[in-house]
């Protein structure tokens, strides 16, 4: 005698609900691109496009004497390598590297001193930020009337009034690389200063406070509390202060034009000339293809190395 099992019958499986949250969150990010995408075609045809059509112009011999550009691979970089970029490259990176240590330093001690109870703090913050709002074209041509020459320049008018020598500021190589930097370092300190105060406003009172009844000094406190929680505002200041240093060009373009004698050339200024004085438009593409293939090089490692010490405060 056999017995037979009546099995269940399955019940049927009801249709996904549109109104599921793995449907809504699908929706959404459809939505999100649409919305993104008139974003990113203007990007498309801003950056895209012409980066990829000056990386091809520096394979080329395209220049105002050869309108119909030929393609010869990497004639120019050859060319560059062989002339005087190797110098400007050097000087664009003494430039860079001088500023941001200056900038950073000048910057930090600003901040420790107006994050205090210092009366008109808020007025002296907006005075040394107020240069960063100006273009630094403007900023450039202003300094080039105070450091003019003897008999012309603000400061040799007031040197000359009071009887002094005047100086020959920018006509002299050996003083005019550092007008370039100072008057870097006067218009971007401010903007230094600005971030590390929004980063002190993150380091806890109660921590100062402890250290000081543990008998920490002020200098043991920043070493040991302020500067390491400092370092995420560090490596902001880092990264903007290198990349702006090494395209510099506007205050030198405005001040010395790359004079005296080469003394102030970095490759920005390189790359105007072959451009616009020389009409080599394939040797101006290569030379700004090495320059950004070094800023985004140096910024990644830079960027590396100071993750890793953020990690390690």
């Amino acid at each position: 005698m056999t017995t037979t099992v009546k099995t269940p019958a399955l019940a049927p499986v009801a249709p996904a609900d549109r109104h599921s949250p793995r449907r809504r969150r699908s929706s959404v990010g459809r939505a999100l691109w649409w919305f993104a995408l008139p974003a990113l075609a203007i990007y498309l045809l801003i950056v895209i496009v012409p980066t990829v059509q000056g990386a091809y112009m520096s394979l080329t011999n395209w220049s105002a004497f050869k309108p119909n550009a030929e393609f010869i691979g990497f004639g120019n970089f050859v060319t560059l390598f062989q002339g005087d970029s190797g110098t400007a490259a050097l000087r664009t990176l003494f430039i860079a590297i001088a500023t941001v240590v200056i900038q950073n330093v000048l910057g930090l001690l600003l901040a420790l001193v107006l994050s205090g109870p210092l009366r008109g703090r808020n007025i002296l913050r907006t005075i040394i930020f107020a240069p960063m709002v100006v273009s630094p074209l403007v900023v450039g041509y202003l300094f080039k009337y105070i450091f003019g020459p003897p008999g012309t320049g603000a400061i040799n008018v007031a040197l000359q009034s009071f009887g002094v020598q005047q100086i020959d500021f920018l006509g002299n190589p050996n003083t005019a690389l550092w007008i370039i930097i100072v008057v870097v370092v006067w218009q971007f300190t401010g903007s230094t200063m600005i971030i590390y105060l929004a980063g002190l406003q993150g380091v806890p009172a109660e921590l100062l406070e402890a250290a000081s009844l543990d008998g920490a000094g002020t200098w043991g406190k920043f070493r040991n509390i302020t500067l390491p929680l400092l370092a995420p505002a560090v490596t902001i200041n880092l990264m903007i202060g290198l990349i702006g240093g090494l395209k510099i060009f506007d205050q030198i373009f405005a001040i010395t034009g790359g004079g005296p004698a080469g003394s102030t050339e970095t490759i920005s200024t390189l790359i105007y000339k072959y451009f616009s004085q020389y009409g080599s438009y394939g040797l101006s593409a290569a030379l700004a293809v090495l320059l950004a293939i070094g800023v985004a090089a140096l910024s990644l490692i830079q960027f590396a190395v100071l993750r890793r010490q953020d990690r390690n405060a």
